[in-house]
């Protein structure tokens, strides 16, 4: 994942050619294998799992974790690391400056990482992992030494002697020429099995597949922000680029950080009157929806918090109050107090006042009469359509075993060329989600 800006994604399919995965996601979201084959990152002899799993969150306290890192959330993320292992996910992305020291409270992602590769080997000696990180092009450093510097010191932080894929992180203000040399120094000392870069444009892009085309490097990948709602490396070329030149794009942002959000059709979003912005949940949710068992069903997708998630008249609140209770830390725990919280609902939310922010990211509550049937979890129709894309590994980031479980099922099956078209035209008519402007350079 490299950086990037936006907020908190859910989205549903269905459909029965996938029963198997969706089941084991609702279960608890339990641990099962996902017989995938690994694809080849470029031109290089480097595979990965068809998905990745960004580790920008992990020790992050400066974008990331409401600006704290505790044990809770460590325990977290090594359950969201060994459960994409359980799930055959073995491809995991950080980087340097993921968990800066110059954060308060942040512990290096690079170091997490290598922990809990660590204790995983202990339990599982013989397990694969894939671990590409990326090098920093900050205004001071200069030319290929520092490329290998830095390239060592994450090493020192991973606890490995090697790493299978090394980017630059972005374009840097100077300097690029010797910053690509430096990623031809590292495979030809056995540093990396692969090289990359990420948030180049297509014009940097094909110089740098050419200098190390010299050298008979291949450049395997560049790693951009991609999604559904966010298609600008269509557009810019650097997809068109990326399929001629056979370099891999690397989708981080896949699920637009969560602004994919469960709204389409029979759902209706909206703002408190008067709230305003606090981090990335101050919004709150409110799920109008047209049927009882329809909201039964979508409860299952709204596993976060700061969801509630409210019925239409025709639903018996009374003799339903778990319809709310087991959505919100906060939901009240008695009949009565559901019921008070339906009159409040009445009283402070304006049903004619759409959260216009969010409407543009509303696209993924897809052919929504499918959910009576079979419910795809959070983010899955996302990643599974960049992967219909080709040439494309999405790599979304897991901060806990339920999200990297539900990642997973984005896995064995696949969206029909109907179904991705008709995905593209709808996310057509939505305002993209604004991008981190290192792309531009």
């Amino acid at each position: 994942m490299a950086m990037h800006v936006s907020g908190a994604c859910f989205s549903v399919f269905s459909g029965s050619r996938v029963g198997n995965i969706r089941a084991v996601a609702s279960e608890g979201f339990a641990t099962v294998k996902t017989a995938e084959d690994k694809v080849k990152l470029g031109g290089s002899d480097l595979k990965v799992t068809k998905l990745g799993v960004g580790a920008w969150s992990w020790g992050d306290t400066s974008y990331w974790n409401n600006f704290q890192w505790d044990d809770r959330k460590m325990k977290a993320a090594k359950a969201a690391f060994d459960t994409s292992l359980d799930n055959g996910i073995t491809f995991f992305d950080t980087a340097e400056v993921y968990g800066s020291r110059a954060s308060f409270g942040a512990i290096n992602s690079e170091t997490l990482l290598g922990r809990f590769i660590k204790e995983r080997k202990q339990r599982d000696p013989e397990v694969e992992v894939t671990v590409a990180t990326k090098f920093a092009a900050l205004p001071w450093r200069l030319g290929r030494q520092s490329v290998l510097a830095a390239l060592k010191d994450s090493l020192f932080r991973l606890g490995l002697s090697s790493v299978e894929l090394y980017q630059l992180h972005w374009a840097g203000i100077w300097g690029n020429e010797g910053f690509i040399d430096g990623l031809g120094d590292a495979v030809e000392q056995g540093l990396v099995k692969a090289v990359g870069v990420s948030n180049y444009s297509e014009k940097r892009l094909r110089n740098a597949y050419e200098k190390l085309k010299k050298r008979g490097i291949p450049l395997a990948s560049n790693q951009v922000n991609y999604s559904l709602i966010y298609r600008k490396p269509e557009e810019n070329g650097v997809k068109a680029a990326c399929d001629e030149l056979g370099i891999t794009l690397i989708a981080y942002c896949p699920i637009a950080q969560g602004e994919l959000l469960l709204f389409f059709l029979t759902t209706v979003l909206f703002l408190q009157p008067g709230s305003k912005p606090r981090k990335r949940n101050w919004w709150f949710h409110c799920l109008k929806l047209s049927d009882e068992n329809q909201s039964v069903r979508l409860l299952n997708l709204c596993r976060c918090s700061h969801w509630k998630v409210y019925t239409t008249e025709s639903t018996n609140w009374a003799s339903r109050p778990d319809l709310h209770c087991r959505v919100s830390k906060k939901s009240p725990t008695t009949v009565e107090q559901n019921q008070g919280t339906r009159r409040e609902l009445q009283q402070n939310f304006h049903t004619a006042y759409p959260c216009k922010f969010q409407l543009r990211v509303s696209i993924l509550l897809f052919l929504c009469y499918k959910i009576l049937e079979q419910p795809v979890f959070c983010g899955q129709v996302g990643l599974n359509w960049l992967l219909a894309q080709d040439n494309v590994v999405p790599i979304p980031g897991a901060k806990n075993a339920e999200q990297a479980a539900e990642f997973a099922g984005a896995l064995g099956w696949r969206l029909t060329d109907e179904e991705v078209n008709e995905l593209r035209s709808m996310a057509s008519e939505i305002k993209p989600v604004v991008s981190f402007p290192l792309e531009n350079l």
